[in-house]
Parts: structure tokens; sequence; C-alpha cells
């Protein structure tokens, strides 16, 4: 199977299981992730106990667009979004005022992290799916984040529903996203370069 249908024989099945609430491994506009429905407690539990993770350690979402964010959060504001633009890497932005997300995904002070993936696979399946998704790494929690497919760990493939087939052979070394957060005089602030 080459790639392009490899491409849209992945996004149906990624639909498929996160309708049911399942676990994708799928690549993203950094890092492999690990993917669910955002709006699943239940499969975000599935996901803190594969990744045996801290349930206080919050996660990042994606959505479609910058335009679906509303739904989810308070918008970035110019600042925010313009620091995204002059960014060489991926930023996911802490917001306020998080709502119509599973419980786990809403930090004790009412934030989320989301981001808008500028990644051809990514966005397909974020229109698609309708609804947007959990992105956390594809590794056990306090071990080094993969670069690349070849280096996930057994547990972690052994551990989701479907894996993805697009993108694996893809030998470019990613690291995680900026993440950026601004302070109550309009600063911004990076959480993680």
């Amino acid at each position: 199977m080459n790639d392009e249908s490899n491409f849209n024989n992945d996004i149906t099945h990624c639909i498929t299981h996160l309708r049911e609430e399942l676990l994708i491994l799928y690549p993203t506009d950094t890092v492999w992730g690990i993917g669910c429905d955002a709006q699943s407690e239940v499969a975000i539990n599935k996901i803190i106990d594969l990744k045996n993770r801290p349930g206080s350690k919050s996660f990042i979402i994606l959505v479609a667009s910058f335009n679906d964010i509303s739904n989810f959060a308070k918008p970035p504001s110019l600042a925010m979004l313009d620091f995204a633009n002059k960014s060489e890497k991926p930023v996911t932005f802490i917001l306020k005022d998080a709502k119509n997300l599973a419980s786990q995904l809403i930090s004790e002070d009412g934030t989320v992290a989301i981001r808008v993936p500028d990644d051809p696979f990514c966005r397909e399946l974020l229109l698609k799916f309708g609804k947007p998704i959990v992105s956390t790494s594809a590794n056990i929690s306090g071990d080094i984040t993969p670069g690349q497919f070849k280096e996930i760990s057994i547990p972690i493939l052994e551990g989701v529903d479907y894996i993805v087939q697009f993108g694996q052979t893809n030998n470019v070394e990613k690291s995680g996203s900026r993440i950026i957060t601004e302070d109550a005089d309009g600063i911004i602030k990076v959480i993680r370069d």
C-alpha cells in the first residue's frame, strides 16, 4: 500500500477508533502522539493508565483551526498569535476559560493547552472527526520522548488500539512544541521552548 492510500485508510480507521473511545498512535506536527477524543473521560483515563502518568499533569489538545479554539477556551491574544507566527517551531497556547472538554484536560486554574497543527494528516483527521483530539507524546511518563516512529517503545505500541501506518518511515527528527502563556500584563511567557 502506498503512502497516499495509507493516509486515507488511516484517517478512516482513526475516526472509527476515536468514536469508540479508543486510543490511536499517530504522527503530529511535532512528535508521534497518543490520541483520543478530547471530550471522552473514558479514553483519557486509558491514556493516563498507559503512560503511567500523574493525573495532575495536563495534556495538549489539537483543534482543526483557530476559529475552533473559541469553542473550548478563550482565544489567544494578538500577541500570542504574533509569537506563534514568528516561531520556527509549532506553538501550543495555554488558554483560560476552558470548556466543552473532558474534566481531566482542564487545569485547576481553568486553563487548557491547545494547538492548531500545520500538518496535513492532523488537519485532515481533525476536520473529518469534527472534534478536538488529545495529543500526548508516545512514551511512558518520565521516559525520553521518541522523535521518530522507530523509537516508540513496545509497551506503547501494544497499549494503543490503532497505529497509523502513514509517516512511519519519515526519518526527520522531531521535537515537542513550544508552550506559551500570557500573564495579566500581556507579557508572553515561554513555558517550554
